[in-house]
């Protein structure tokens, strides 16, 4: 097998390649001011202050969109420390009591705001929960209150019919002896003479008679008691309706004041103390250099 010559490259295959090549993250990074613990890069004193004070810009004006917001309090305030600690840590800028004692004083009053914020939203979700358990709880006896009434009432008839059963049997069986009497015919030669007859139909009316005021009797005991049991029945329903209608009410009030974000007036006011404090220690640190410069 012959040598075979390897194809040379054309002479600008380097440059082309090498324009081609894209950007290392090192390079994305000094490209945009943002440089890794490598790098030899130490920002300026303009460009330390001009971070953190974007950065506090940027939490004062955060909103939390979903509740429960208290779940987001402790990562905000993780990145205002953050935030606080690189400035603290920067070469470029030179730190005094004056803005220690004020960004301290900041962060201990919005630490103790969050956290009594998150006391109140931690109550008022167990409210929340009280008060739906309370719905259930209604709802059930109400669920039961109707059920017993259907049963009672279902025994009211059941009792009612056994009352009224045999009476009316009896009555009915009057009615009939009385019809058969009326329907005899009276005079010497009949077996029974008018006077006869005319007796046993008073009397049969008269057992007639009884058997209805009777029946009406136990049909009026039961009407009463029914209509007792169906106001009973009625005031118990309305009382539980109103007590489920009112912690509807309660759970709309709590659920309402529980979708709103009522850090964030808080959250900013840090926020623009702490913006504040650190302009305050940027004219202070340029004053300080202006002095050390016409001293020297």
């Amino acid at each position: 097998m012959g040598y075979q010559p390897r194809a040379r490259a054309p002479r600008e295959f380097g440059k082309r390649s090498e324009k081609a090549r894209p950007k290392t993250k090192a390079e994305k990074r000094r490209a945009s001011g943002i440089y890794s613990v490598g790098e030899e890069h130490i920002p300026s004193r303009d460009e330390v202050f001009n971070r953190t004070l974007n950065g506090l810009h940027h939490l004062g004006t955060q909103r939390f969109a979903v509740p429960p917001f208290h779940e987001h309090f402790d990562r905000w305030l993780l990145s205002l420390r953050t935030i606080l600690s690189e400035f603290e840590s920067s070469e470029s800028v030179t730190l005094d009591d004056q803005f220690r004692e004020q960004y301290g004083q900041v962060l201990s009053d919005i630490e103790l705001d969050l956290k009594q914020r998150r006391l109140r939203e931690a109550s008022r979700e167990e409210a929340i929960r009280k008060v739906s358990q309370s719905i259930i709880e209604a709802r059930s006896a109400l669920a039961q209150a109707e059920r017993e009434y259907a049963a009672k009432t279902k025994e009211f008839a059941g009792q009612r019919e056994r009352a009224v059963k045999p009476v009316a049997g009896r009555a009915g069986k009057i009615r009939e002896e009385l019809k058969r009497i009326i329907g005899m015919r009276a005079g010497f030669l009949r077996g029974i003479s008018k006077r006869a007859k005319a007796q046993k139909e008073a009397e049969a009316t008269e057992r007639l008679d009884t058997a209805k005021r009777e029946l009406e009797k136990i049909e009026r005991t039961f009407a009463t008691e029914q209509q007792k049991l169906r106001q009973e029945h009625s005031k118990r329903k309305r009382l539980l309706l109103e007590q489920i209608a009112d912690h509807q009410k309660e759970i709309e009030s709590l659920d309402t004041s529980s979708r709103i974000d009522d850090s964030v007036d808080a959250r900013r006011a840090a926020c623009d103390a702490l913006i504040d404090a650190v302009k305050a220690l940027a004219q202070r640190n340029e004053q300080t250099s202006e002095t050390t410069s016409i001293s020297q």
